[in-house]
């Protein structure tokens, strides 16, 4: 199956390049973002508007309330049922967004083993609880020596959920995570995909992110996340902690100033723009656009893409 993947930091103009492309193709849009598949966070998320479709479906939209958990194995598993049925129809997909986990999860279908054997994983909480972390760590270490010089013995969850592997399987977690890798570096993936990654000049991007966030602001992102705080999300839940939401609960808690929490967010919204951008230089191996050279036209950089992707024009 042929799928297309737009990805890029914010602010990049995927939005508006992918409903074009569609339009161009014959596709219909994924949305592979982890955080727009929560209800009541749109400002946020910069979750797509109805009048930005353009009539092109889009998927993986407001399908979690904010105070469900988005496992990457149950969103992986959603996008890949709706790639077979916009597929089968005969149409093209095409994903938008999405980070680093996401986007290796999705184009080699990563394999996640989410069995749990409650009765033993009680056993080694309340085995932690009594004789503390490093005991607990050195259960791991005599099972899966590998996995402790990836997870801190303080990230208790982890240590956990690799020994419970190892009980389960008889084979270390770190084994399992390396045949999964594989697939990465070897590029095996069920999918015949192109890649595209929109950059651009990195001072003309913070720049924008940073007018993007004051666009936010006018258009009611502080009132957004004052009602998800007025219900009583706590700050633990993994919606609250995206960026956009997590920087206004001090502000409302009286802690900071507003203009302290929009410059935070700023920088933060800049901080993960760089980490992904270093993601895609690193493992991801994109095409990347440089958008800013088009002039952000996005008739001009649509073009790009179907001529590198030999894709048909309808």
């Amino acid at each position: 199956m042929k799928i297309i993947l737009i990805a890029g930091p914010t602010a990049s103009g995927k939005t508006e390049t992918s409903v074009l492309l569609a339009k161009k193709i014959n596709g219909e849009i994924i949305c592979t973002d982890s955080m727009q598949v929560y209800k009541e966070m749109n400002i946020g998320t910069a979750k797509v508007q109805k009048k930005e479709m353009q009539d092109v479906p889009h998927y993986m939209l407001d399908r979690l309330e904010p105070t469900e958990s988005c496992s990457v194995a149950w969103f992986k598993e959603e996008v890949k049922n709706h790639i077979e049925e916009i597929s089968s129809r005969g149409k093209i997909p095409i994903l938008v967004g999405g980070t680093g986990f996401y986007i290796n999860a999705i184009l080699f279908d990563t394999i996640f083993d989410e069995n749990t054997n409650k009765e033993y994983k009680s056993e080694l909480e309340e085995y932690y609880k009594k004789y503390g972390q490093d005991a607990l760590f050195s259960k791991l270490m005599e099972v899966d020596l590998e996995s402790t010089k990836t997870i801190h013995p303080n990230n208790i969850k982890r240590v956990i959920r690799a020994i419970e592997y190892f009980y389960q399987n008889n084979c270390p977690i770190s084994q399992h995570n390396l045949q999964e890798k594989s697939k990465r570096f070897e590029n095996i993936s069920p999918y015949k995909y192109s890649f595209f990654a929109l950059n651009m000049d990195r001072a003309t991007l913070y720049e924008r992110i940073n007018r993007r966030v004051d666009i936010m602001i006018e258009n009611g992102l502080i009132e957004e996340v004052k009602k998800l705080f007025d219900k009583g999300l706590k700050e633990n839940l993994a919606s609250i902690q995206a960026i956009g939401y997590k920087e206004f609960y001090p502000y409302f808690r009286n802690e900071i100033s507003k203009d302290e929490a929009i410059t935070l967010l700023k920088r933060n919204t800049r901080r993960f723009a760089k980490r992904q951008l270093t993601w895609f230089n690193n493992q991801a191996n994109p095409i990347f656009i440089e958008v800013d050279k088009f002039g952000f036209n996005s008739e001009k950089i649509v073009n790009t893409m179907i001529e590198l992707s030999n894709l048909r024009i309808y």
